[in-house]
């Protein structure tokens, strides 16, 4: 709900670059984040954009260039999120890369740093990421927090389905193989409320947030009840067509608020966004796109060809829906 307590969904784009780039040593941003950049998302009719951050460069750990980490890192966030205001749109502020050492089946990359994406939040840093951060915006709940990008606990082929949903929502030893101390999503969310912060926050699913089968029955405790579930949809993920969101995501959203924080195929083309978008447009979800980035369009996927706002072809698709709706 806004202020005055009319139904809000949020449709949108995602703006890659701050989890990556700073701890890679090549700036704070990929590519523009200035007036003109945001302006030519808000042409889309764009009224959210989820910003994926690292935790290394926040809390200013060493091996993040001076330049780009700590408050240098904090206030470039500021900034962007002031100017998305300005402009009438809900930031998301989303925890994207962590610390954590998995050298095991499907790791990223081999390094305990927050360079690649990690199968789950750690304990040590990533509630402390979200103390701060809870700290720095619970006055301004316009934000919204999308507490961590995508959950594998499921395929790491050290413990069972329902372990690896206890593993999510507990962390710690219910996280049977995993080699670091993990924070499951009610650690992180304690550390936001425990700031005071009443922001909305969004709860990714477990297998890179693309399964929701166990998120009501584990879903985290919040009394503030401002709770939504988080969802990812791919073309290539397994839930990729009707019959697997009739029978499990049409469930959560009956009951919670919904958001796809990132939709995207790798075809080129947009398909498969129109028809899921069509679906969540029926169940009054929100969603977001990958990405408002210049890359490829196969590899990203990306949006744009041009930080002007020139879509990529499977960029016009999500474009052109925004743009008609209501």
């Amino acid at each position: 709900m806004d202020a005055a307590g009319a139904a809000v969904r949020l449709r949108g784009v995602n703006r890659s670059g701050g989890e990556f780039a700073c701890v890679q040593g090549n700036g704070i941003w990929d590519g523009p984040m200035d007036a003109a950049s945001v302006a030519a998302i808000r042409n889309w009719n764009v009224n959210a954009v989820r910003v994926p951050l690292n935790s290394d460069c926040w809390l200013g750990l060493d091996n993040v260039d001076p330049a780009y980490r700590g408050t240098a890192y904090q206030n470039a966030i500021r900034n962007y999120v002031g100017l998305l205001e300005e402009n009438g749109i809900t930031p998301i502020l989303e925890l994207h890369w962590s610390r954590g050492l998995w050298t095991g089946y499907d790791s990223h990359c081999q390094t305990a740093a927050a360079e690649c994406q990690k199968p789950m939040p750690d304990a040590q840093y990533a509630t402390e990421f979200w103390k701060q951060l809870g700290t720095a915006y619970k006055g301004d709940t316009a934000v919204v927090f999308d507490l961590f990008n995508e959950p594998y606990p499921n395929n790491l082929q050290t413990m069972d389905y329902a372990q690896s949903w206890k593993c999510w929502r507990d962390g710690g030893s219910a996280c049977t193989g995993l080699t670091y101390e993990a924070a499951g999503m009610q650690d992180l969310l304690d550390a936001v409320r425990a700031t005071g912060a009443q922001n909305v926050v969004m709860v990714a699913g477990s297998s890179y947030s693309n399964d929701l089968g166990q998120w009501l029955a584990q879903k985290p405790s919040d009394p503030t009840g401002n709770l939504a579930a988080a969802w990812h949809s791919y073309n290539f993920n397994y839930c990729k067509d009707a019959s697997c969101w009739d029978q499990q995501i049409a469930l959560v959203a009956a009951q919670v608020p919904l958001v796809a924080g990132e939709i995207g195929e790798n075809t080129c083309g947009h398909s498969y966004v129109d028809s899921l978008m069509t679906w969540l447009d029926a169940r009054g979800a929100s969603y977001l796109g990958w990405t408002w980035n210049t890359w490829d369009c196969s590899s990203g996927p990306s949006l744009i060809s041009s930080y002007d706002g020139t879509p990529t072809a499977y960029g016009a698709g999500l474009r052109d829906h925004l743009r008609s709706a209501r």
